[in-house]
């Protein structure tokens, strides 16, 4: 635990990596109005029941909470959508995610990380984020949706402002109390959908083999899917399709530098690296907690949570929960079972899971060809996204 927190300044935020916790599984705090949920078996009930918790969480936040005079429609952004029509979306797109299709890109992901590796090459220093971690998964999952590669520079700012911010969360503070830039928010946004809808209405008129053309072409119980779900669609796609790969290739590099001795077994056996990742997504786990919303009264932990009420799911603490992982606080890729929550569980099981997997063994792989020791450099500290709910790094230079 010393070695990530004081090594790598981890921020206060990422309460989980600062010690065990001394609390119940199941509590509330007052101070926020957020009901939280920290243990293991306690979430798995939680992520098993969506008619009891329900991922339509804009439904009970307070109008304070949410931009004046702003309407946003979430139809279609599939992580605020319950069965049945979960479901049915969600195998709209199951065709571009199969274990068949996932392993037709591996080349690709191969040539795209080499590529980026030689062009960072005549630098005097590497950063991995910038120069591996973030432009690897969004070529990839941009070449899926039919998106133009060169506009990822747009993607990035558009993800930072929707996702890299400070602020804690909160019931009780409306977002300026909590220093959240609301207008910023909004307006990456508003631009990402005015982006995506551009690309969705020209491929009304001219389609192409890609994901969005599907999206577009798709029919839900004999109807086209409306704009604004076609729209919202693809803005989840392309926003989680590169985010939690970005977090997860370089959590496991950080991983490998706090834990030498697991670099050198890695770099042993090469046959050990899904095992590596799968122990890094327990270890620093990218989404660190999503949010449900009660439908009705739910007895969970020895405790009563009310209906129409916020439920902070904790992945990141259930991932340490000694119940379920002994010497939590370990990094041991040889754990067995690993039965993690990093990519969430039940029906809204991270759907490109397979495909970040792929990126990060592949893209792992060629980093222990490349680089004879994977190491930070002591003089570029390593920067955290500071967002409570996310845990990865944003910067990361390594020294070449």
């Amino acid at each position: 635990m010393a070695t990530i927190v004081e090594r790598y300044n981890v921020p206060k935020q990422h309460f989980w990596l600062h010690g065990p916790r001394t609390g119940q599984p199941v509590e509330y705090d007052s101070d926020t109005g957020l009901w939280s949920v920290y243990g293991y078996p306690e979430l798995l009930e939680v992520l098993g029941d969506p008619a009891t918790f329900s991922s339509d969480t804009m439904r009970i936040v307070p109008k304070d909470q949410l931009p004046e005079g702003e309407e946003i429609s979430l139809a279609g952004f599939i992580t605020q959508i319950d069965p049945p029509e979960h479901g049915k979306l969600r195998k709209l797109v199951s065709s571009a995610f199969t274990r068949k299709v996932i392993a037709d890109l591996e080349p690709r992901i191969a040539a795209l990380t080499r590529e980026l590796l030689d062009a960072a090459r005549d630098r005097d220093r590497f950063e991995l984020v910038t120069d591996l971690a973030y432009p690897l998964p969004v070529i990839v999952i941009a070449e899926l949706l039919g998106v133009p590669t060169s506009d990822r520079a747009l993607f990035k700012d558009w993800a930072d402002a929707l996702f890299q911010r400070d602020a804690k969360l909160s019931l009780k503070e409306t977002p300026e109390e909590r220093g959240v830039d609301v207008q910023a928010t909004m307006t990456a946004w508003r631009d990402m959908f005015a982006y995506l809808a551009g690309h969705a209405a020209e491929r009304r008129r001219q389609p192409r083999a890609d994901l969005l053309t599907k999206l577009v072409e798709a029919e839900v119980d004999g109807e086209r899917l409306p704009d604004d779900q076609v729209v919202n669609f693809a803005m989840v796609l392309l926003l989680a399709g590169h985010i939690t790969t970005t977090m997860l290739l370089g959590n496991t590099v950080l991983c490998l530098d706090a834990f030498p001795e697991q670099q050198e077994r890695v770099r042993a056996d090469r046959t050990t690296i899904p095992a590596v990742i799968e122990e890094s997504l327990r270890y620093l786990t990218p989404f660190a907690a999503l949010a449900r919303a009660t439908m009705r009264e739910a007895e969970l932990g020895g405790v009563t949570i009310p209906a129409d009420t916020l439920v902070m799911c904790w992945l990141a603490t259930a991932n340490r929960d000694a119940r379920q992982f002994p010497d939590p606080d370990a990094f041991d890729p040889g754990r067995d079972p690993n039965s993690h929550l990093g990519f969430g569980r039940g029906i809204h099981f991270c759907l490109g899971a397979p495909l970040a997997r792929l990126e990060g063994r592949v893209a792992l792989d060629i980093l222990l060809d490349r680089f004879p020791t994977l190491r930070t450099d002591p003089d570029d500290p390593v920067d955290f996204i500071p967002t409570p709910t996310m845990a990865g790094v944003r910067r990361l230079p390594l020294l070449v």
